[in-house]
């Protein structure tokens, strides 16, 4: 008997000016639609705290042992699904929740400047585009020197590249938590079968 997949999916608390987190509500919403019978879905709401993320992350890759970590986070800015392709471990001034910001405004003293998740992007926006979901799909490689981008770095770190970063827009502009959700659910699914396919290829994870 196949062993079941494990894969964690993380949303952000409220910050700033997102009194509702359309990050949180959406992974609400697919933790609803499940990733399958044969996947084992975990769900974690993120503190916008720096020192948080630090904590919280470990633990939860020693805890489940995921295939794969997917964070969600919102942006304002975001008209699209946008899926991140990698995390930059310098650049951290922006203050938390807390109004703490690393003394060090990076993620890992020492670490690489980034790292780029093992999962081709590219290929699973192109994928998904194309399946007639209704929503569209893009891909970026600044996800913005706050908690995302720190929060995906410390991640990809942790899972040796066996991480993904999603940003979706507000609720509303355009799309609703169950869209996004559908959306989530239809590149989480791409991304494992990336994953699945590319087993024992090598990886460069770290930038030159």
């Amino acid at each position: 008997m196949e062993q079941k997949r494990t894969v964690i999916v993380t949303g952000f608390e409220p910050f700033g000016e997102h009194a509702v987190n359309a990050s949180w509500v959406a992974v609400q919403e697919l933790q609803k639609l499940g990733l399958g019978h044969d996947i084992n879905l975990h769900v974690a709401e993120v503190p916008v705290e720096y020192q948080a993320v630090q904590s919280l992350l470990p633990s939860l890759w020693t805890q489940h042992l995921p295939q794969l970590v997917v964070h969600v986070g919102v942006s304002g800015m975001a008209t699209t699904v946008t899926l991140e392709q990698c995390g930059h471990n310098q650049g951290y001034m922006r203050p938390d929740n807390c109004s703490f910001c690393p003394k060090s405004c990076c993620c890992l003293e020492g670490g690489p400047d980034c790292i780029h998740s093992v999962i081709d992007m590219d290929a699973v926006c192109k994928r998904v585009n194309s399946s007639g979901l209704g929503v569209s799909v893009s891909v970026s490689k600044d996800a913005g020197r706050y908690l995302c981008d720190y929060t995906y770095y410390t991640s990809l770190f942790l899972g040796e590249g066996r991480s993904a970063f999603v940003h979706v827009p507000p609720l509303g502009k355009p799309y609703s938590a169950e869209q996004l959700a559908q959306a989530l659910r239809a590149v989480i699914l791409e991304m494992l079968e990336l994953m699945e396919h590319n087993k024992g290829k090598n990886h460069c994870l770290h930038d030159q």
